[in-house]
């Protein structure tokens, strides 16, 4: 299976700049870009922040934006997101029982759990025990499925201070708690944090990417403001199969030279 994950779009209204930047701009050039090289994604992911200010203009540019996807798109919350103004853009996003934009997507690689760990009005994230609760029933009917956990903000720290104060906290340790009676998680994939990183958590591998706008720099001194950059902006494109999980890291904009040199000999067998 291949499919798209973008993050943290940061979409403006009215079109207008951020950190001296144009979010639909550069959203736009993400999606063409995609609609060029990756047409045969199965699906794609938008791993929270889609706006900055939760503006419904900018909800209603982002769905006008995503509209010339030619694959199915998912959206969760991150902390710059309001649910209501989320849902009055998108209607047809999934809620569980309690109101949360959380839910299960069975696809051609097995169970994509999407996750909300949104406290609204707040940089950090939460996931309470309501949310635990449905967590753990799903990931139980599940049964043997591969199961591909989504969702915005790390349920660990990554070793960024001015980031990691904006985490899950002690809601982090009471997921990997629930996590670890299952045995068929295959793969976390997250945002908020603007970076390209990868690692695992707990014997479950990990991921996550630079945004579509501004990014963090690789800063490990800054706490109390969390610094901006113009590094270039990334979507990831993701290869699924029984044993394997590859993801490749794409800066979209980069206009660098590329250089094609024939290899002599290739290993036998191979194409």
């Amino acid at each position: 299976m291949k499919f798209i994950q973008i993050t943290d779009t940061h979409l403006m209204p009215k079109n207008e700049m951020l950190h001296g930047l144009n979010p639909y701009d550069r959203l736009k050039a993400c999606i063409n870009d995609i609609n060029q090289h990756h047409r045969d994604a199965e699906l794609c992911v938008i791993t929270g922040d889609l706006t900055h200010t939760a503006d419904p203009d900018a909800y209603f540019d982002l769905r006008k934006c995503l509209s010339e996807l030619p694959m199915p798109f998912y959206l969760l919350a991150g902390n710059h997101d309001r649910r209501k103004e989320m849902l009055a853009a998108f209607p047809d996003i999934p809620i569980d029982p309690d109101g949360f934009i959380q839910f299960e997507l069975s696809c051609s690689a097995g169970k994509f759990l999407m996750l909300d760990t949104v406290e609204e009005g707040k940089g950090w994230g939460s996931y309470c025990e309501t949310r635990l609760r449905w967590l753990r029933e799903t990931l139980a009917k599940a049964n043997d499925h591969r199961v591909y956990l989504f969702m915005h903000h790390p349920p660990f720290d990554i070793g960024i201070p001015s980031v990691d104060r904006l985490g899950l906290g002690a809601d982090g340790r009471k997921m990997s708690e629930v996590l670890a009676d299952f045995t068929n998680i295959r793969h976390l994939f997250f945002g908020h944090v603007h970076r390209p990183i990868a690692g695992s958590w707990r014997g479950i591998p990990y991921s996550t990417l630079r945004g579509t706008n501004h990014q963090v720099p690789l800063d490990f001194e800054a706490i109390e403001v969390v610094p901006k950059s113009h590094e270039p902006p990334a979507y990831a494109v993701v290869f699924l199969d029984d044993g394997q999980t590859t993801v490749h890291f794409h800066d979209y904009l980069d206009t660098s030279r590329l250089i094609y040199e024939k290899v002599s000999e290739g290993r036998p067998g191979r194409g």
